[in-house]
């Protein structure tokens, strides 16, 4: 399962950014999750505890917001949703639609942290 991999690039990160600022904890993450970008968005939450098990991320939640994949129409003159099949057209006029403007995110949106000591 791949996604337990992007997993621990996101708890590293995550990681890395909590011990800069002193937390003591993570309580939620918020992730963007393109339909494009490769990874399943079930498989990311079943996931989620085994990799932040015995880090500072064990116990949070993991919030996902997934990004509907979109061409830019020149003739259309505005981002079109396409799903993971478009043959690089535009679904609306069938003008050829190569720009992909989203979908292929998969990038930390947010990280609550617990309150650092003070």
């Amino acid at each position: 399962m791949h996604e337990l991999t992007l997993l621990r690039s996101v708890v590293a990160a995550v990681e890395r950014v909590a011990a800069e600022r002193g937390a003591t904890g993570v309580e939620e993450v918020g992730l963007r999750v393109g339909t494009l970008s490769g990874a399943v968005p079930e498989a990311l939450a079943g996931a989620w505890p085994i990799a932040t098990a015995g880090t500072v991320l064990a116990g949070s939640r993991l919030e996902l917001d997934v990004v509907q994949a979109a061409v830019r129409c020149g003739s259309c003159a505005r981002d079109v949703p396409v799903d993971v099949l478009y043959a690089l057209v535009c679904p609306e006029c069938g003008t050829p639609s190569g720009e992909l403007v989203a979908g292929r995110e998969l990038a930390v949106a947010y990280a609550d942290l617990a309150d650092a000591p003070r």
